[in-house]
């Protein structure tokens, strides 16, 4: 028998294979997608629903990249698989845009066979390795327990289908923070998760480029269809120059320090639960609202900021700036103390704006907060060479 796992070298660190890059293409679409619906639907309601679609897009693809880790990936079979939850992904990604209206069903129809069929094939590809079968016999159970509130959803009513599936991804997450806790099988221990550390930082930094990308595509295809004038361009450099500087801060010198750490660290699946799975999601929800600001202040930069343009152009980097903070504290139990601190500083301004205390234009609040990133970025670099 021949096996699909990957042939791990002590010191080498697993390559990331073309298909795995070629898998993330389907991605980049259903990041597009949710940033629509969030420019559409800019209300509570309408971000909470954004919010719940991002959570379930990132839960396919974080688990389907911790599969790879352990997968060859060179391999046919492996591909096929691929190749088979990228097609079912990519129905989940066109049904995104009315998964809490006419194609909820087609949605979680196609969340629940990404995950159930991932694990039935790991289960046959892992069958050699006795400590894998048991484990994804494990999360074989929570993906059919959370399924049945996936498909419940799909069935109700829209306004019924938001608690249903609030409760699916209250499973969906739980599911790992508790070991996979299963009657009969027990708890998995995360010092078994033989996790190849660098592999796994380096396929969530891809993602993250996947959603700076989508900010440069939202931002490049506004802006084309704009007259030129120097609000606009102005709007423009902003918007990307608060990539740029989102780049630098994921990019930098703590993502390769954070790589490092967890290839040598001694319980390596517990860093890479919190600071791989978890944590991510809200630098990623951070980025996909700062798109969102960017094109509001694109299409109205000298206009009065509406409540909802305020909270996307200050909210998103201020929620990036958490998110990063929060990864560094997952991988080495400590803050970026002066990334909270200018995640406070935009929170303070995003509430003066709302109140009416700084009643700035679009654009003006935009260039205060690509101010603040860059001054961070800068803050950073001499730090780290003093």
């Amino acid at each position: 028998m021949v096996s699909l796992l990957r042939e791990r070298v002590k010191g080498e660190h697993a390559r990331v294979g073309f298909v795995e890059l070629f898998f993330d293409l389907v991605f980049v679409f259903a990041i597009t997608q949710i940033s629509h619906l969030l420019i559409q639907h800019l209300t509570p309601l309408g971000a909470l629903q954004a919010l719940m679609l991002m959570a379930a897009v990132w839960w396919s693809w974080i688990y389907t990249s911790w599969v790879t880790n352990w997968l060859d990936v060179e391999r046919t079979p492996v591909r096929i698989a691929l190749f088979a939850i990228m097609a079912v992904g990519l129905v989940m990604s066109i049904a995104l845009p009315e998964a809490f209206g006419e194609r909820g069903l087609i949605f979680a129809g196609a969340f629940v066979a990404i995950h159930v069929g991932r694990a039935l094939f790991m289960l046959w590809a892992a069958r050699s390795d006795r400590g894998l079968t048991r484990n994804f016999q494990r999360i074989l159970s929570w993906a059919l327990l959370s399924g049945v509130f996936w498909i419940a959803g799909g069935f109700a009513d829209p306004e019924q289908r938001l608690l249903w599936w609030l409760g699916a991804l209250a499973v969906e997450y739980a599911g790992p923070a508790s070991g996979y806790r299963t009657p009969g099988l027990g708890r998995a221990a995360t010092a078994d998760w033989t996790v190849e550390g660098a592999h796994l930082a380096e396929r969530v930094g891809l993602f993250v480029i996947i959603c700076l990308g989508e900010t440069l595509l939202v931002t490049g295809a506004t802006f084309a269809e704009l007259p030129w004038s120097a609000a606009t361009i102005a709007a423009f450099a902003s918007s990307f120059l608060t990539t740029i500087a989102m780049w630098q801060l994921y990019f930098g010198r703590k993502h390769e320090a954070a790589s490092e750490f967890i290839a040598h660290a001694r319980d390596a699946g517990a860093i890479a639960r919190r600071a791989y799975t978890y944590a991510p999601i809200v630098l990623i929800a951070g980025i996909v609202v700062s798109a969102v600001g960017d094109e509001f202040v694109l299409a109205h930069p000298l206009g009065h900021s509406q409540a909802h343009m305020t909270a996307a152009i200050l909210g998103g980097p201020a929620i990036f700036l958490f998110g990063s903070s929060l990864a560094a504290y997952c991988v080495w139990g400590r803050w970026a103390v002066d990334r909270l601190a200018a995640c406070g500083a935009l929170v303070l301004l995003m509430a003066a704006a709302l109140t009416g205390l700084a009643p700035l234009p679009s654009l003006w609040l935009s260039l205060l907060s690509t101010a603040m990133l860059l001054g961070v970025v800068a803050w950073e670099a001499r730090r780290s060479r003093n």
